[in-house]
């Protein structure tokens, strides 16, 4: 999970902007981030469907931990 801040280690998933089965486009909004310092939005990596949450609404995820997966094709 990339929080483009190097200072911060941790956040909370706050919400999911997508529910699992959605179609997705690239840097479409999934899920928003908060930190110490800001709610920070996680875009879609690709064009393709939400196949997976890992960690849901009000999981504590560090940072570069996979929170989802979008299935392409």
């Amino acid at each position: 999970m990339p929080f483009g801040d190097l200072t911060v280690s941790e956040g909370k998933v706050v919400r999911w902007a997508k529910a699992v089965g959605d179609p997705v486009a690239a840097g479409e909004l999934v899920a928003e981030i908060e930190t110490d310092k800001a709610v920070v939005e996680i875009e879609a990596p690709c064009g393709g469907v939400l196949a997976l949450i890992e960690e849901p609404a009000g999981s504590i995820v560090k940072m570069g931990e996979r929170i989802g997966a979008v299935r392409t094709g």
